[in-house]
């Protein structure tokens, strides 16, 4: 059985303008960042960045919604694409 899909959605972007108040992000588990107050999400580029965790709320997605969601799977090499060449401000751990 696959582990369940956390979201957020974003309170505030303030400093973060690749935010979007009001859109909702999955969220990758990350007890590292937690630890430090952030929250890990990903974009609508298939790419997790790291942003302080006042900025969300967690959101339950009905079951009836979950079902009708695209899978984001991560491609073998995300980590390596992660570089990339878009500029925006992340947060480092």
């Amino acid at each position: 059985m696959s582990k369940k899909q956390e979201f957020a959605i974003c309170l505030a972007n303030e400093g973060f303008d690749d935010l979007e108040v009001w859109k909702v992000y999955r969220v990758l588990p990350d007890a590292k960042a937690a630890g430090l107050g952030c929250i890990r999400v990903i974009d609508e580029s298939g790419e997790d960045y790291l942003y302080p965790a006042d900025r969300f709320a967690a959101v339950d997605i009905p079951n009836v919604v979950r079902s009708r969601l695209p899978e984001w799977q991560p491609s073998r090499d995300h980590k390596a694409s992660r570089a990339g060449t878009r500029s925006r401000r992340r947060l480092s751990i």
